[in-house]
């Protein structure tokens, strides 16, 4: 087998959307008006929850840990992709590039941690409601929150270390508008599939599990309102699941397509777009559909906030 160059890289070349230079004032407008979006809201709903006393509740405890995961996800990734907008393309020094590979893993598996929380949540709250109040207590909650993140942070950890012991030997060109972990460790000339086999590993207990969780608590909330004798009962049951379920479908739903059941390696224009649906469009949507569709925190904003 023959060896690659063995001069080790040590900057990446970002492509961005270098084919669609002729648009980049519209897009870069557009880009940048739904990240203004997805900011205000997740940051309106983090303050909210905060500062309202009356969604001080395990529910929007967890709706508020997800939107800071948002702001933390976005903001991390789109400010690099609106300056590669503007440049056409640019370099970035592997340091930085891992880095923010750390930061986009971070939030993504506390996300995926939360999205199991808060189904645990409604299990709790529908089909257990006597023992609700003992069950997820003030304590019970932060408990759940910091072991999110801390095991978010621990393997975002694992997966950067093991990155920047990647050697890296060329070509230097990566044909996307953020640093992933897969073509990173594809212009690596290290022989140790260590991050690939880690990754593996690791998607298993905190991205498939947690979703395993949630198809299953939702199986058995489904079985317990179909047995609610009152229509209003099962109405109001719905509502309150259903919000929490189209998010998960957005989420995992981007998610899977981009690393579970990743498009063709040749298809870079299809990749492109679902990393823009899940770094873009689902941190904006998904605080809208907790909004909108949520009839205590539309009374909290029309109530305290006036337009």
């Amino acid at each position: 087998m023959v060896k690659r160059n063995q001069t080790f890289l040590t900057e990446f070349l970002l492509l961005g959307f270098g084919d669609l230079q002729d648009y980049k004032i519209l897009l870069f407008t557009i880009f940048l008006i739904i990240h203004i979006m997805a900011l205000t809201s997740n940051v309106l709903v983090v303050v909210l929850v905060a500062l309202i006393r009356s969604l001080h509740s395990p529910m929007y405890i967890f709706i508020s840990q997800l939107s800071l995961s948002e702001i933390v996800f976005t903001s991390n990734i789109v400010p690099n992709m609106l300056w590669l907008i503007l440049v056409g393309c640019g370099r970035v020094s592997i340091a930085r590039c891992i880095f923010q590979f750390f930061l986009l893993a971070f939030p993504t598996v506390a996300q995926c941690l939360l999205l199991a929380s808060m189904s645990f949540d409604r299990y709790v709250a529908i089909c257990k409601p006597l023992h609700y109040a003992s069950i997820m207590t003030f304590g019970q909650q932060v408990q759940i929150v910091s072991s999110c993140w801390s095991l978010g942070f621990t393997v975002s950890f694992i997966l950067y270390v093991l990155m920047d012991c990647l050697q890296l030997c060329g070509p230097d060109t990566i044909n996307h508008f953020y640093c992933d972990i897969s073509p990173v460790v594809k212009l690596s000339c290290s022989e140790n599939p260590s991050v690939e086999l880690v990754t593996s590993v690791l998607c298993f207990p905190f991205v498939v599990c947690p979703f395993m969780l949630i198809v299953a608590t939702y199986i058995s909330i489904l079985h317990t309102i179909l047995k609610i004798p009152s229509t209003i009962g099962r109405e109001r049951a719905f509502s309150t699941c259903s919000s929490h379920l189209i998010v998960v479908c957005l989420y995992y739903g981007s998610l899977g397509s981009l690393y579970i059941f990743p498009p063709n390696k040749s298809s870079f224009d299809i990749n492109k777009g679902l990393s823009l649906l899940y770094t873009l469009v689902t941190p904006l949507v998904n605080p809208l559909i907790y909004s909108l569709r949520n009839q205590e925190i539309r009374s909290v904003i029309s109530k305290y906030i006036h337009f």
